[in-house]
């Protein structure tokens, strides 16, 4: 990518800035930048797209939205080493870049939304990866401010994103993402591809949401998934018990006899409509 955007290597500005991935904020460098391109790529067309990214480090992957023509990238970055070489980057793509030092998790996204389409596209941190999804999951208007996600997990995350009934990685975080959007696991990335290398392998999960999912009041569907899966391998009328456990099920025509790995998400959405 340096013959790209005639920015220097992703190694020769780690190494300038004398920077290193820090793991108890679950940082790993991407320095491969075909791979970066491809995350981008992932994403579809960004011309004229405004692009939200999460943890951009060094800014291998903002090199590449921005290559692939986003009109702006917004990125939330906590770690105040990585802002001088991404203030280099801005100052190549004058306007386009605009870097928030702040925690993602405490950020409001939908109000620093401009109008137009938006894009979020991130390697996210492993540590707070799950929980910004679901975040983006459940705004309170629907559909949301994000036009798509395409998001790095570690592959056990991402199996559980699309995971569906009968499936041994679904669980709650299955049944949001089923519920609101729909998701594939668009491909895989080995863990020598980073610096220093993860113990797990990494996947890139792309989501769009669906316009109009079942209507469900999404606290309601929280509670009876939390409960469900807390104790997934027991009957769901003992696990559901605090919530009114076989009367519950029977109201919404569900076997109180079923395990909550056999119940799809309008079974679920089912049973929160008649909490």
């Amino acid at each position: 990518m340096a013959a790209l955007d005639g920015l220097p290597p992703l190694r020769d500005v780690i190494q300038r800035h004398g920077l290193d991935a820090r793991k108890a904020l679950g940082q790993n460098f991407l320095l491969d930048l075909n791979l970066t391109q491809k995350v981008a790529r992932t994403a579809g067309s960004l011309e004229g797209v405004t692009v939200f990214e999460v943890g951009p480090g060094p800014g291998g992957l903002t090199r590449a939205i921005l290559a692939l023509g986003a009109a702006k990238v917004i990125a939330v970055e906590r770690d105040a080493r990585y802002l001088p070489a991404l203030a280099e980057i801005a100052d190549h793509y004058p306007g386009r870049l605009e870097v928030i030092e702040g925690d993602a998790l405490k950020t409001d996204f939908a109000a620093l939304a401009p109008q137009g389409p938006i894009k979020i596209i991130a390697n996210l941190p492993y540590n707070v990866g799950t929980q910004l999804l679901v975040n983006w999951l459940l705004p309170p208007q629907w559909p949301p401010f994000w036009q798509s996600l395409t998001l790095m997990f570690q592959k056990e995350v991402g199996q559980r994103i699309v995971a569906q009934e009968d499936d041994d990685h679904y669980g709650r975080l299955g049944v949001l993402c089923g519920w609101r959007t729909l998701a594939h696991m668009a491909f895989e990335i080995s863990p020598q591809a980073f610096t220093p290398p993860p113990k797990v392998t990494s996947t890139v999960v792309h989501l769009t949401p669906k316009e109009s999912p079942i209507p469900c009041a999404v606290d309601k569907l929280e509670k009876v998934t939390q409960a469900a899966f807390g104790q997934r391998r027991k009957m769901l009328r003992q696990s559901l018990k605090p919530l009114g456990g076989e009367a519950l099920l029977l109201k919404a025509d569900i076997d109180p006899q079923r395990r909550a790995e056999t119940l799809s998400v309008e079974e679920f959405c089912r049973l929160a409509n008649c909490l």
